[in-house]
């Protein structure tokens, strides 16, 4: 029995050693491979990596190291999250090449050069300038103006109202457009004038006896306006050589309302219109406009046509220069003494006078 007990505590022992020593041996291994000197039968990635803290130098450890060891392997090494810190740079922006590189397609942002500021030239207006068309007749004839000067006050001379059975005053008309053309310096700085040859071409076209007085529509121009207008009148003191109207209305004939939208349109502050022949010089208006009774005087003190006009009795309807002084506009008939002569010496003297000529309130 005794025998018995001393085997198996050899045999104990035994067993202990060897376990001890296999404790010892395992232990070792584990401390290899956690230390990343010994390599796993397994193969390297038998073992996930194991953090520096843990690895020991190749010696042979001590008991209590060993166990200090496993101890430590046996408990989850605390893990600190350290933040990392991510800078993101600010790009720069890199500068467009001036020229594209060969090879390469670059879209440039177009560099245009400044704008400059428009540079106005006044325009420098002729002294004269004509002919000027501000209509057509019946018979499509133009209706043209010839332009003197650039002043503030505008005025306009009329001539061949009655076409070719007044034509002395056309011949009027063009030779003062040739004196004004030849002679610039006479018309005043504040004036510009207007000369209108002939407001009848057709009648002017057609006879320079009584079948030119009339237009292409056998109206007589001078009864066509829209002032006192009447569709017939009576032929006592008045022309009555042909049959003649006044238009179905007044401005019924293309002729009228050229004269009369150039007239408004320029505004027009003074008027002459000559006829022939004869009877004087007529201030329009009825009774006459003051502004036109200023201006028939001013020129009848220059010239010999008679002021007061002689009186035919004649019922005048319809007339240019009755309008436009109901527009407030100084306008006079101015009848030459004959049918044929253009009285030219004596219209220069009144051509003075118009040009002179100004209108004050009150003044007669």
């Amino acid at each position: 029995m005794k025998a018995m007990f001393r085997s198996s505590n050899r045999l104990t022992c035994f067993v202990g050693g060897v376990w001890g020593t296999v404790l010892v041996m395992l232990a070792l291994l584990i401390l290899g491979l956690l230390s990343g000197f010994v390599e796993s039968p397994f193969g390297t990635a038998a073992l996930p990596p194991q953090p520096a803290q843990v690895s020991v130098p190749l010696e042979t450890p001590a008991p209590i190291v060993v166990a200090a060891r496993l101890a430590e392997a046996a408990s989850p090494t605390p893990t600190h999250v350290v933040p990392t810190l991510v800078f993101t740079p600010t790009p720069t922006p890199l500068p467009l090449p001036t020229q594209p590189k060969q090879g390469f397609s670059i879209v440039e942002t177009p560099h245009y050069p400044p704008t400059p500021s428009p540079t106005f030239i006044p325009t420098v207006v002729p002294f004269m300038e004509g002919p000027i068309t501000i209509g057509k007749s019946v018979e499509q004839r133009e209706i043209q103006v010839y332009r003197f000067g650039t002043g503030a006050s505008k005025r306009l001379i009329i001539a061949g109202v009655h076409g070719g059975y007044e034509w002395n005053t056309v011949a009027l008309a063009d030779a003062l457009i040739e004196h004004l053309t030849a002679n610039p310096q006479i018309v005043p700085p504040h004036v510009t004038l207007y000369v209108l040859r002939v407001l009848n071409p057709d009648g002017y076209a057609r006879s320079f006896g009584y079948e030119g007085r009339a237009n292409a529509n056998n109206v007589d121009i001078n009864r066509n306006f829209p002032v006192d207008w009447a569709e017939s009148w009576a032929p006592q003191g008045c022309w009555s050589h042909l049959p003649i109207t006044s238009g179905p209305h007044p401005i019924s004939e293309p002729e009228t309302a050229a004269l009369i939208g150039f007239v408004v349109q320029k505004r027009i502050q003074a008027m002459i219109s000559y006829h022939s022949a004869a009877l004087g010089i007529f201030a329009g208006g009825v009774p006459p406009a003051p502004q036109s009774a200023s201006l028939a005087k001013a020129l009848a003190e220059v010239s010999t046509y008679p002021h007061p006009p002689i009186n035919t009795g004649c019922d005048a309807t319809g007339q240019m220069a009755d309008w436009a002084s109901s527009l407030g506009i100084a306008s006079v008939d101015v009848e030459l003494h004959t049918h044929y002569a253009t009285d030219f010496q004596e219209n220069l003297r009144v051509l003075d006078a118009f040009f002179a000529w100004e209108y004050f309130q009150g003044s007669k």
